[in-house]
């Protein structure tokens, strides 16, 4: 691998993909398994309070500072190395450029934007609960997913660089 800084922004996007993959995995994991226990109306108004929350530097730094960081090392990786290292950076690049950020903007995003239009306790709420616990966990999933596999493909980098 070249250089200290190019070894310091892998490490960066490791650490990134890694705590993003940690983020989604919660979320996977138990946070909308306990929203699918609450009745609708107390489910769908707690995910509008957390989409609303979510909204700071603390999850956004991160969250696009590691797509901006994965950018540059793929275009460092794809103009000035060969061999392994670069395919796992490029790799890494595009499973959290893609498969997560993209997955986000595509997927989720939309999703959440419904959802703050749905009136808890509205006629169609319960309905509108349904499909978004399990469609937006489904991408979320993904999300997963592939932030794990680019925090995996960035240490393989480090590891054969």
């Amino acid at each position: 691998m070249q250089g200290g800084l190019f070894v310091a922004l892998t490490v960066l996007a490791a650490l990134g993909t890694g705590l993003m993959a940690g983020v989604f995995f919660a979320f996977s994991t138990f946070v909308m398994r306990a929203l699918g226990r609450l009745s609708p109306p107390q489910a769908i108004a707690a995910m509008q309070a957390i989409n609303v929350a979510v909204i700071t530097p603390a999850f956004l730094g991160p969250f696009l500072g590691t797509v901006a960081v994965s950018a540059v090392l793929a275009g460092l990786a794809v103009v000035g190395m060969a061999g392994n290292a670069a395919v796992h950076i490029v790799a890494g690049a595009v499973l959290y450029i893609v498969g997560t950020f993209g997955v986000t903007i595509v997927f989720n995003v939309p999703r959440n934007d419904a959802l703050a239009a749905v009136d808890p306790a509205g006629g169609e709420a319960a309905a509108s609960w349904a499909r978004y616990l399990r469609e937006w966990t489904a991408w979320n999933h993904v999300r997963t997913a592939a932030a794990l596999a680019a925090s995996a493909a960035f240490v393989l980098a480090l590891a054969r660089g």
